[in-house]
């Protein structure tokens, strides 16, 4: 990589991997939480997961970049944490709220790479995608912020008993 367009589709690749990742895992993750609300939101977010997917699927063919020449490895990371935390035996109480915790690191760090792309799109004049980019990047923060409303109300305070 030699440029900022270089690592700019590199990112996009990334991002790629990881909504691809998400995508995949969703549904174990809608299995095991046992909380009806929580159930519900992590369902609507893995629609959401399946729309922002093929967004950047779009971008990347839109700067004719291969999505499927890079693997998020720190993605890869954090499902497998989730994935490990799952297995332990708990409460559902307190799965749910391990759930919740795993989930928002999961969306942090994808909160994270879409504000870098959001930046680069900017700088690279790339208007039209830095948009598509900044609108999958506030999806992300808004379903955060729903995790954490739930986490902090009700499922936190249902595991302490």
């Amino acid at each position: 990589m030699k440029t900022l367009r270089d690592l700019f589709e590199h990112e996009i690749q990334d991002l790629y991997s990881a909504e691809k990742q998400l995508k995949e895992t969703f549904p174990q993750l809608i299995d095991e939480a046992s909380d009806a609300k929580l159930t519900d939101l992590l369902t609507k977010y893995s629609d959401q997961n399946k729309t922002q997917l093929e967004e950047v699927r779009q971008i990347a063919a839109t700067l004719n970049t291969n999505p499927g020449n890079s693997k998020c490895e720190a993605m890869e990371g954090l499902i497998k944490e989730c994935k490990g935390l799952l297995k332990h035996d708990m409460t559902a109480n307190v799965k749910d709220a391990g759930l919740i915790a795993r989930v928002q690191r999961m969306m942090h760090y994808e909160i994270s790479a879409y504000g870098t792309s959001v930046r680069y799109a900017k700088e690279l004049k790339e208007d039209t995608i830095a948009e598509k980019l900044q609108n999958i990047l506030d999806q992300k923060y808004n379903v955060d912020e729903k995790l954490g409303e739930m986490a902090k109300k009700r499922i936190n305070e249902e595991a302490i008993a």
